[in-house]
């Protein structure tokens, strides 16, 4: 290593890169300074030294935040890229301590939370209760970005956006179906199966836009040269069933979801008769072999060997959202976050 690498080398400190970090992730540096239970001040002071050894402007600071100069964002990415490779070190240290130990960050988008993820980490926590998981929801395409760019050392969405995850592995974790729910008495409920072009005559209750469930039926509409008549959008399952309890329109939902909506409203369940309603979930990271230890141990509980791969097409019959249903699992129970 050159002097002059040296030299910037112990410049540089972990610690305000952390800090630049968090500020950078959460655009105020009061809002930083609270969550790394430090005074505002010292962030401050903390980030002019840091701008003062690389020599150059770092963040634009007006009266609402702050945001990331071009330096800044090049500075982010090597950053999130050191303490990548920190934390993968810790892991990998800790197969040396008495038992496993360490924290993983996980994003995932809502049908994985909803449907799998609570019994899954249930039952992982139980085995490695040493292990800290923190899990955030995010749309499938925000998954991919914080896996690539090390925010998140694994992630949980769709195949249609796992598929076009350049640089990131993918590994198969579940499958689900979709399925399109509509009050009771609606004419569509007398149907066993459906088509998407008989639910385009309806009004529609849908997911935020870039959702997947939102890009699919985009498609599907554009592809029949048909219009999409999404009247209402929201962000969680339990309130679109309550729009479409209320005659605000049908939608479309996962299938173990749904059987999950109990006391939602009176609502029917009925097969979407489309090949894209057949979905498939999956595990992604930047490389799998590299991830410390922790995060492997997870990665082997969540997405088994082919040979044991785990079948979901008949964990959740259709039924009606009023009908008597069996408790969901204790482990559903307790630790499933709110929609």
């Amino acid at each position: 290593m050159k002097s002059s690498e040296r030299s910037f080398a112990r410049r540089i400190d972990l610690t305000s890169l952390q800090l630049f970090v968090a500020v950078c992730e959460l655009g105020s540096i009061g809002r930083a300074a609270e969550r790394e239970f430090i005074a505002a001040s010292a962030v401050s002071k903390r980030l002019s030294d840091l701008e003062a050894a690389v020599d150059t402007a770092l963040l634009y600071r007006h009266s609402r935040g702050v945001t990331l100069t071009p330096a800044g964002e090049s500075l982010l990415h090597h950053a999130r890229t050191v303490l990548f490779g920190l934390e993968r070190m810790q892991g990998e240290l800790s197969e040396y301590a008495d038992g496993v130990r360490g924290h993983v960050r996980m994003h995932a988008n809502i049908s994985a939370i909803v449907q799998f993820l609570p019994e899954d980490l249930g039952a992982f926590s139980a085995q490695h209760p040493q292990v800290k998981i923190d899990l955030q929801e995010h749309l499938s395409p925000d998954v991919l970005n914080a896996v690539r760019e090390g925010a998140a050392d694994l992630g949980l969405c769709h195949a249609s956006a796992a598929g076009v995850a350049e640089g990131l592995d993918s590994r198969p974790y579940r499958r689900d179906r979709l399925v399109v729910v509509v009050p009771q008495g609606h004419p569509l409920a007398r149907q066993g199966r459906v088509g998407f072009d008989e639910v385009l005559q309806w009004d529609i209750v849908g997911l935020q836009a870039n959702s997947s469930i939102s890009l699919a039926m985009r498609q599907a509409a554009a592809q029949a040269a048909r219009p999409l008549r999404q009247r209402i959008q929201v962000t969680g399952l339990d309130a679109m069933c309550r729009m479409i309890d209320n005659g605000l329109g049908v939608g479309l939902l996962p299938d173990r979801a749904f059987a999950l909506m109990q006391g939602v409203g009176r609502l029917h369940a009925i097969a979407l008769n489309e090949p894209w309603a057949e979905r498939e979930l999956r595990l992604v990271a930047r490389d799998f072999d590299t991830l410390p230890v922790t995060a492997r141990l997870l990665v082997e509980h969540l997405a088994p060997a082919p040979d044991v791969a785990r079948s979901d097409a008949a964990a959740a019959p259709l039924r009606d959202a009023t009908m008597p249903a069996a408790a969901p699992p204790a482990a559903l129970l307790e630790s499933s976050p709110p929609l």
